[in-house]
């Protein structure tokens, strides 16, 4: 039978496994710690006053009232009062086609709900991020904040329906008020 060589094992120095363990847990707390940092940040929504019913969906049309502000509570946006309500047309708020809106704003619409207030952070890469649009008071790489009230929303296909009868009800008015009156007898 052939005789296998041995080798004898050489003890573990005192402390040595303590060290090594210790080594390990270090490098994975750093890769954790690297791994956590390199997360991009994302959309907070903050409820304020909790909506009813179900979420828009992302090419729907939101009718809400907000401010925009800066990190540093700088406003540098705020719906306007508009000629809406059209009673039975549209509700109150503006209108903002969600699919034409920053990532960030159009992620944290679609988890709110009709009546809802809420805070919307935005991170600067799911806002306007190093480009911000020509002339507006937002820095590059601004984090945005809005305060946000949901009024309403619709599909783009009813939005699209309503805006074509309210330019008919616009054009009957404006037909009425400038056709001459009748002429006698008739």
């Amino acid at each position: 039978m052939a005789e296998v060589t041995r080798v004898p094992l050489q003890p573990i120095a005192k402390g040595s496994l303590t060290k090594l363990w210790l080594g390990i847990i270090i490098a994975l707390l750093i890769g954790a710690g690297i791994a956590w940092a390199a997360i991009p940040k994302g959309v907070e929504l903050d409820t304020i006053t909790a909506g009813t019913g179900p979420n828009p969906g992302p090419e729907d049309v939101v009718f809400v009232k907000y401010t925009g502000k800066l990190a540093d509570g700088t406003e540098f946006d705020k719906s306007q009062d508009i000629p809406l309500p059209v009673p039975g047309i549209f509700p109150e708020g503006n209108p903002l086609p969600l699919d034409q809106m920053v990532p960030g704003f159009r992620e944290g619409a679609l988890k709110m709900q009709k009546g809802g207030k809420y805070t919307l952070h935005i991170p600067s890469e799911k806002g306007y991020g190093a480009n911000p649009p020509p002339g507006a008071p937002i820095p590059p790489n601004a984090d945005l904040e809005f305060e946000v009230e949901l009024v309403d929303f619709m599909s783009r296909e009813d939005f699209q329906r309503r805006v074509g009868l309210l330019q008919q009800m616009m054009q009957q008015e404006g037909n009425a008020a400038g056709a001459p009156p009748p002429a006698p007898g008739q």
